[in-house]
């Protein structure tokens, strides 16, 4: 009698994790991407010399501008490694890989911990180039806004992953790009929400974008309503999880 020894964690594992990886480095427009964008929209909207002399909490506009583009990296980077599953959907891969005792659950995680990985680099260039670009912030705040900044993109490892299964692989993130950029608009990361009266306040706190920008700036600022952006986040973040796996489990019904 023939004994199947299923993996652990439902396949979820390093060596997974390391392959996935690999795959992802090479993709060089995807490198570029993540990694050039957010960077060179900080030296734009937030390296003016007025920005560095004017305060904002424990520092200056620029280093606010910084926090604000480096959640905007962070969203980027782990959108676009979530949506890179569009591929392996239009080659098949995902179907093949229902063949073997993956679990949904482990599939989704390990393109959430690749995605968080590519975030985590965007998020360290965008703060180099702050720092040589004259923010200005206490230590202990500037590794809180990276950390917060990177942390919280989880929301859109998931985000990513949940639309790489609803859209075609051809034009997963030409259609994503626009709806991040209007998604940080609604939800205060480009213009802060109060600023634009309260009923536009209002609607951008049921945003994805608006509890992580106001955490990840939150060691810069203290203000805001931690409770709510923290509820903000995990809610946004649960609901693009489970979708990620009811869509890898439609889409591969049939094998």
């Amino acid at each position: 009698m023939t004994t199947t020894t299923l993996p652990r964690l439902g396949g979820f594992s390093p060596g997974m994790i390391a392959l996935e990886l690999r795959r992802l480095m090479r993709n060089k427009r995807t490198v570029i991407f993540t990694l050039v964008m957010p960077a060179a929209f900080f030296l734009l909207f937030g390296s003016s010399a007025d920005y560095r002399t004017e305060r904002v909490g424990d520092g200056n506009v620029t280093a606010y501008v910084l926090a604000s583009m480096a959640v905007y990296g962070a969203m980027l980077a782990t959108t676009s490694g979530g949506a890179m599953v569009s591929i392996e959907r239009a080659a098949g891969w995902s179907r093949q890989l229902r063949l073997t005792p993956l679990k949904p659950a482990a599939y989704v995680a390990v393109k959430i911990v690749i995605a968080m990985v590519i975030g985590a680099v965007s998020v360290v260039v965008v703060n180099l180039t702050g720092a040589f670009a004259g923010a200005d912030m206490p230590v202990g705040a500037w590794i809180g806004c990276a950390l917060l900044s990177w942390a919280c993109a989880l929301v859109f490892a998931a985000f990513g992953l949940f639309m790489g299964y609803l859209l075609p692989s051809e034009n997963v993130m030409q259609i994503l790009g626009p709806v991040l950029a209007i998604l940080s608009f609604a939800g205060g990361l480009f213009v802060p929400a109060d600023q634009l009266g309260s009923t536009f306040a209002t609607i951008a706190k049921f945003t994805p974008v608006y509890g992580v920008g106001e955490l990840a700036r939150y060691p810069l600022t203290h203000s805001g309503n931690v409770w709510q952006a923290v509820l903000n986040v995990a809610v946004w973040t649960a609901l693009f999880s489970a979708g990620a796996m009811w869509r890898f489990r439609r889409d591969t019904a049939r094998v």
